[in-house]
């Protein structure tokens, strides 16, 4: 069977989503997590783009061992400069380096002649080879460029020592059959090819992407790039859960393999759906909560008699299955660890401590702690900044009644340690408090957008509240997690203050290296 790479770019692309802030700490645990599931390559960041995306990158690059860590560049010498500070310590580091190459971008964004962009790409690869042994270019745009002159910088960019050449269909446009024929022209036109892999990058916004993917693939791609959940800019990347189970459960039609360990989807896309924020909808394939769902009387017979009769991907294959181990406040320290390890978590003693503390207030007020209630337990506590001067939430307290305006006191505790105490009205109780919280924190606040889910079932679930703010004009996304709603939407809304405390400290710490 042929074996293609898969490149994750949820850290970089997936990243760029409308509304998503991750710290370095969340992006390390996602790369870890990515390590898990198998990816060749994951796209770390892009290093130029801050100090904050830097320091990340590195983290990620001297962390992970198994998958080759990448960062994004432009074709100017400052950014592979700083993405060579970032990534030399990385076991594999590889550089993925881009420039326009269609008509509409080289004349109203690069203001170049085709000439010039070729130039331009051969120069900055040559250069970035000096310190990467492996350089991927990607041509912006590629879909909408002239094949002939696509063809003909492919070629040169393989002759300056690019081993791996991107083609993207930047805005979502192409058609499968078009993309696909795209891949078998260069394969046929540039006679050079065969010295690099060609990869395929695809972009959701004509809801093509997955099949735009498999296309590429039956025509030559030996990489595709996508992300967790398909998030992404617009209407997002492709989706590679999707592409993996699609490969697995059609490797009759498609011959192909790959590395990914297919159980660690669903902790994968959990993951990122936590730290991003951004939900998966339910009818999603293979990781929405209806994938394995039968409502249909008829279809749930046919189920009940034999699975294969409506369910051509089973739940185990993904890591989806039905043991849900059940503790409770008789649970002891031992049987708690031996359940985070078995669900991947690797914490010190002193984060175990802390987290079964949470573990044993939860259990005082809710009957029964599923797996779910642990993995968001473990993961706070995984994230958790122990060394950071941030806000905290003390206590909330609302008065309400139908008839009256609502009231909300708050207690907090101010990064400098000092307690404050605040209280404010509102048209309902979660603008109460945010109205109390506002009078704490230092700077303006507007909040964009607010929700509040449930974390597994029952009345007694937890809730998870995610806010979007902006705090004096920088947009931010914060989140946590209670049994009470409005206790998470006051701890929501104090993360992602602190998300820009934390932020200031890394840009400050980054000035004075």
């Amino acid at each position: 069977m042929r074996k293609i790479d898969i490149f994750d770019t949820t850290l970089r692309d997936g990243e760029q989503s409308a509304g998503v802030n991750l710290n370095t700490a969340e992006k390390l645990e996602i790369a870890k997590q990515l390590e898990r599931f198998g990816v060749d390559v994951m796209e770390a960041g892009f290093p130029a783009a801050s100090p904050g995306d830097l320091d990340a990158v590195k983290k990620i690059a001297s962390t992970i061992k198994t998958s080759s860590v990448t960062g994004l560049a432009r074709c100017v010498k400052a950014d592979v400069d700083a993405a060579w500070e970032a990534l030399k310590v990385a076991e594999c580091p590889r550089l993925h380096i881009f420039l326009a190459t269609s008509p509409i971008h080289m004349t109203y964004k690069l203001k170049q002649t085709p000439e010039q962009v070729v130039q331009t790409a051969v120069e900055m690869i040559k250069y970035a080879k000096r310190f990467f042994p492996i350089v991927q270019w990607s041509a912006e745009d590629a879909f909408r460029s002239d094949r002939a002159f696509l063809a003909q910088i492919v070629e040169q960019a393989i002759l300056a020592g690019a081993s791996v050449i991107n083609i993207p269909d930047t805005v979502g446009y192409a058609t499968p059959q078009e993309y696909g024929a795209l891949f078998r022209y260069l394969k046929e036109n540039v006679p050079n090819i065969e010295e690099a892999k060609l990869s395929a990058h695809c972009h959701n916004d004509l809801g093509m992407a997955v099949a735009n993917t498999l296309a590429a693939i039956e025509n030559g791609a030996d990489q595709v790039e996508g992300t967790i959940n398909g998030i992404g800019e617009r209407a997002g990347n492709v989706a590679l859960e999707e592409i993996g189970v699609a490969l697995y459960t059609r490797k009759d039609f498609y011959n192909i393999e790959t590395n990914l360990t297919l159980n660690e989807i669903k902790r994968t896309s959990q993951l990122v759906s936590k730290l991003t924020g951004m939900a998966v909808q339910a009818n999603k394939a293979v990781v929405g909560k209806n994938a394995f769902a039968h409502e249909s009387g008829i279809h749930q017979d046919g189920v009940l008699k034999e699975p294969t009769t409506y369910e051509i991907i089973t739940p185990e294959l993904i890591g989806e299955t039905s043991n849900n181990l059940v503790l409770g406040k008789h649970s002891g320290r031992h049987a708690f660890q031996d359940r985070a390890k078995s669900m991947g978590f690797e914490l010190d003693q002193e984060a175990l401590n802390s987290a079964f503390k949470e573990f044993k207030k939860l259990a005082d007020r809710k009957k029964e702690i599923t797996n779910e209630d642990l993995w968001t337990i473990l993961t706070n506590q995984q994230l958790k900044e122990t060394d950071a001067a941030v806000y905290e939430l003390e206590s909330v307290e609302v008065r309400y009644e139908t008839a009256n305006t609502p009231s909300a006191t708050v207690n907090v505790k101010k990064p400098d340690g000092t307690a404050v105490a605040e209280t404010s009205p509102g048209a309902g109780s979660v603008e109460a408090i945010f109205n109390a919280l506002e009078k704490i924190v230092d700077g303006k606040v507007h909040v964009l957008d607010y929700r509040v889910s449930s974390i597994g079932k029952g009345r007694d679930a937890l809730a998870e509240a995610v806010i979007n703010l902006t705090l004096n004009g920088d947009e931010l996304t914060g989140r946590d997690s209670a049994q009470d709603v409005l206790e998470a939407s006051a701890k929501g809304y104090l993360n992602a203050i602190n998300r820009s405390l934390l932020q200031t400290q890394i840009k400050q710490l980054m000035k004075t290296v």
